[in-house]
């Protein structure tokens, strides 16, 4: 669909281009595209390896384990009956760590994680259940402490300051978490009181 969406694009562009007589322009856009495009991907890429990185080897420290200590209470709070110390709490929070940072391309793979180990204990194969959808919402609007992207892209296009937009982005994005969250737990109750099978089991389950 997205390269439908694109080649789209691409002939109205061409199409305007040359019934306003600006083809010219629109051919020099369309090649010149490219290398902007290899450009942005190899500064955004040095970025997102550091910190990749950095949260591979606090994985393999030991420092997940620690934060999923630390966070217990929240995580209880999100996913009640999720066992805090378990593969899908850990794949969790590393998730969030990722997101905290602004890396929304490195959340990405261990976003699929923590579906996976959601998946393994959600008690109604083939329906989401409240964790997932919980969980999905979340890292959506997600709550960015350090919007990395943003602020290599800023610097890359010669702004002076790449990160005096933090306090928008924590209040926007703060903002965005709790009202998903909030939005998530009440459609959650309704599908529950709707579907009695679809109501959270009270065990705790550990994966």
């Amino acid at each position: 669909m997205l390269n439908k969406i694109w080649a789209g694009i691409m002939l109205v562009s061409i199409a305007a281009g040359a019934v306003t007589g600006n083809l010219d322009n629109v051919t020099k856009a369309l090649l010149g595209g490219g290398g902007e495009a290899i450009s942005l991907c190899l500064t955004l890429g040095g970025a997102m390896c550091l910190w990749g990185g950095m949260m591979r080897i606090a994985d393999k420290g030991g420092l997940t384990l620690c934060m999923s200590k630390m966070m217990s209470p929240l995580m209880r709070l999100l996913f009640p009956g999720l066992d805090p110390s378990g593969e899908a709490c850990r794949a969790i929070l590393m998730n969030m760590a990722a997101n905290f940072l602004g890396l929304g391309n490195a959340a990405t793979p261990l976003g699929l994680s923590a579906m996976k180990s959601l998946s393994k204990a959600n008690p109604h194969p083939g329906t989401a259940s409240s964790h997932m959808i919980t969980f999905v919402v979340l890292n959506t609007a997600s709550i960015q402490f350090l919007p990395t992207t943003v602020a290599t892209m800023r610097l890359k296009y010669g702004a002076e300051s790449p990160l005096n937009i933090l306090p928008a982005v924590w209040a926007t994005s703060f903002g965005a978490a709790v009202v998903a969250v909030f939005l998530s737990r009440l459609f959650s109750i309704k599908r529950s009181n709707c579907h009695p099978r679809l109501k959270p089991a009270n065990r705790k389950v550990r994966t």
